[in-house]
């Protein structure tokens, strides 16, 4: 049995750089952070006893006997690249409801493979994880996923990460002191809309759309450079929160799906009960929300959002890990 454990993201700003179409023409870059909510993935190898090979367990129960019949298309994908023969029983459980704006898809898939290569015995770098994922995604099952997602999920931690021309990318932890982590946490609020959505759906409009939003994704690149000034000095958090606002208004213009009538009704509700900034996180569409907001006006933005879930988060520093070991 090995089980590991994989972080869900937050990606403060930067996001739509990251997609492969765009930063190999103009490079990218995203800042955020994993948080303290997990994907756990548990393998074992499947005696021959049973009257299928693969048994799969998620929101479906799938029993098959070929790789080829198995619905869930990353547990195919992975499993086809890896080229096992053996029999395996794969259990998931999430902290999080998929599809919400987390990157629960690639936090899947690292958590997976990660599992997978413990299973065999072998160990994995942090950026051969990251590589793998993003080389599954979208290039075999061909998903129109960006590559901040996977990388968060296999390093972990508060960081900036940057995405070069030449298809290369680079992990810098933002270093700042546990007062200030505590600062920045102290003044989020993340919230549950309750709609899900598939990102790939809305990633593919944006992604048919960024030849005609070179502005937005140059200045929401460039937020990025004066959002780490910020967190790295002694300037006010509602500076975060004022970027956060910006960054949401030129993210809401990639494409009309990123948004909806319900959304801005939300974000509108959260900015008048006194959020600085916020913005839906993930690709758009639903999921979940975040705003900054100062500690002493949080009660009043948690009553106007009574309808919706409120989830208390905390910095990830580990990245994917082998929690259970026993091969």
């Amino acid at each position: 049995m090995i089980i590991s454990r994989t972080p869900y993201r937050i990606s403060l700003f930067g996001g739509g750089t990251d997609y492969p179409q765009w930063y190999t023409q103009h490079g990218g870059a995203v800042l955020g952070m994993t948080i303290d909510k997990y994907s756990y993935i548990s393998v074992r190898y499947l005696p021959p006893v049973f009257d299928h090979k693969y048994r799969i367990i998620y929101a479906k129960n799938e029993m098959v006997e070929d790789i080829r019949d198995i619905q869930h298309p990353a547990v195919r994908a992975v499993l086809s690249e890896m080229q096992f023969t053996e029999g395996l029983d794969i259990h998931y459980n999430g902290d999080l409801p998929a599809r919400s704006g987390l990157g629960s898809s690639s936090t899947f898939t690292v958590g997976l493979l990660h599992a997978l290569h413990a299973l065999r015995g072998q160990m994995i770098s942090k950026q051969q994880l990251a590589e793998e994922a993003i080389r599954i995604e979208q290039e075999v099952i061909v998903e129109n996923v960006g590559s901040q997602d996977q990388i968060w999920a296999a390093y972990g931690g508060l960081n900036r990460i940057d995405f070069h021309q030449d298809g290369r990318f680079s992990v810098q932890p933002v270093t700042i002191s546990r007062v200030r982590e505590r600062e920045l946490l102290d003044h989020v609020m993340l919230f549950f809309t309750g709609i899900s959505r598939y990102a790939s759906d809305i990633a593919k409009h944006k992604i048919e759309n960024l030849s005609k939003r070179e502005r937005q994704l140059h200045e929401m690149r460039s937020i990025v450079d004066q959002a780490q000034n910020i967190l790295t000095s002694a300037s006010p958090m509602a500076e975060m929160g004022e970027l956060l606002h910006t960054s949401w208004q030129l993210k809401r213009e990639l494409a009309a799906p990123v948004s909806s009538d319900t959304i801005d009704d939300i974000y509108t509700a959260g900015r008048e009960a006194g959020a600085i900034g916020g913005k839906l996180l993930g690709a758009g569409g639903g999921g979940f929300i975040l705003f900054l907001v100062p500690p002493e006006k949080q009660d009043q933005v948690r009553q106007r959002l009574s309808t919706l879930i409120e989830v208390k988060v905390d910095i990830d520093t580990s990245g994917s890990n082998i929690m259970v070991y026993l091969p």
